[in-house]
């Protein structure tokens, strides 16, 4: 997102092309690997979406390696300017897994690679039931996609033998009466499941909520989800290693923590700080604390959460000029952040105190509409 302020059905297709087989998937938000030395960024191109392939070095470098078709195309909310897809999660490498997926938002798909080392194979190409899918939430051998058009839904899919197999009935509405593509202010910004996986939560702009589904023995979410109110424009989140939701608000700039209860609802644990900083959407921990990407101002935060709950600003500039930094991922002792405005990957190196240095701006070749940063 910009400056907050220029911030702010269903087609259902069931042939899939399944190529190779898939692996049970794990949580979205568990600790990254860093036993491969791939990093993968996703174009978003809408002329035909493709993953760049990264080797990274030990010294935190990218090296650009190869560029892979998805097999649809990428898409552009309305509005936005430097995060097209207006999510945190679009693309994710599943860990302990040789699986990555993508989303294809202006194809209504979804994209599942096999990796070996920096190398993919394209090894399904399945539909989002919904329009324009956004981010991907995933627990065990379920993983469910975002869809962000029309009224926005979500969908399941089960990791079965060789290959991912849509959950029937699993798909729900939420509600949002969207165009598609959607008003960036106005789509969901990210799906995700709390770490036992019984409850699978939505973070909605427009209707300022926290949704929070159950999720059944059989893999499908209940029948409608507990809306918890949030204002504050309710962005990306993650779990602490407690299981405190850590969230982030784009409008009031400011990071919080909540508890997640057994009946949906959703109770604050600490109170919100702000970074004082235009737009913080995205999220990423890494060594002891988190990092949030501040588009609207071109830099970066570093906060902490304490063993109680409480949050505490660390730095509000603690890494800057990076034109519309968006979506980030970490590996080891480095921080990988995306500018969506530059077409670039900054490399930072966490140091003392999650210091950040920056150490490369890495070109992604054809850029200019990426969105999705994965560690292989």
């Amino acid at each position: 997102m910009t400056r907050l302020v220029r911030w702010f059905g269903l087609s259902v297709v069931m042939a899939a092309l399944v190529i190779a087989a898939a692996v049970p998937a794990q949580a979205a938000h568990e600790q990254e690997s860093t036993s491969n030395t791939a990093l993968f960024v996703q174009t978003n191109d809408p002329g035909g979406n493709r993953i760049d392939a990264f080797q990274r070095n030990s010294d935190g470098t990218l090296r650009f390696v190869n560029s892979y078709a998805t097999g649809g195309k990428g898409g552009r909310e309305s509005g936005a300017t430097s995060d097209p897809l207006a999510s945190q999660g679009s693309l994710v490498r599943v860990p302990g897994t040789e699986l990555l997926l993508a989303v294809n938002a202006g194809s209504n798909t979804i994209s599942v690679f096999h990796v070996d080392g920096n190398h993919l194979m394209l090894a399904q190409v399945l539909p989002s039931f919904g329009p324009f899918p956004v981010a991907f939430g995933m627990h065990g051998d379920l993983v469910y996609v975002l869809d962000a058009g029309g009224q926005g839904f979500i969908s399941g899919y089960r990791v079965q033998g060789n290959a991912i197999h849509p959950i029937a009935g699993s798909t729900r509405t939420l509600g949002l009466g969207n165009t598609t593509p959607p008003f960036f202010l106005s789509s969901p910004a990210e799906v995700g499941f709390t770490p036992s996986g019984r409850q699978l939560l939505v973070t909605t702009k427009t209707l300022g909520t926290i949704d929070v589904f159950s999720i059944g023995a059989n893999g499908r979410p209940s029948a409608a989800p507990v809306k918890n109110p949030a204002a504050g424009v309710p962005f990306a989140f993650v779990f602490d290693t407690t299981g405190r939701l850590v969230m982030n608000f784009a409008g009031t700039g400011s990071l919080q923590t909540f508890t997640v209860n057994a009946d949906g609802t959703i109770t604050p644990v600490s109170a919100p700080v702000s970074d004082g900083q235009a737009a913080a959407c995205w999220i990423t921990p890494a060594k002891g604390y988190d990092y949030v990407s501040n588009t609207g101002s071109n830099d970066v935060s570093q906060f902490q959460v304490k063993s109680d709950g409480a949050v505490v600003l660390i730095n509000p500039l603690a890494a800057t000029n990076i034109p519309g930094a968006t979506d980030s991922r970490h590996a080891g002792d480095f921080l990988y952040v995306q500018s969506g405005s530059s077409s670039s990957v900054h490399v930072f190196q966490i140091g003392s105190g999650g210091a950040l240095t920056r150490v490369q701006i890495a070109s992604v070749p054809d850029g200019g509409s990426q969105e999705g940063i994965a560690v292989g």
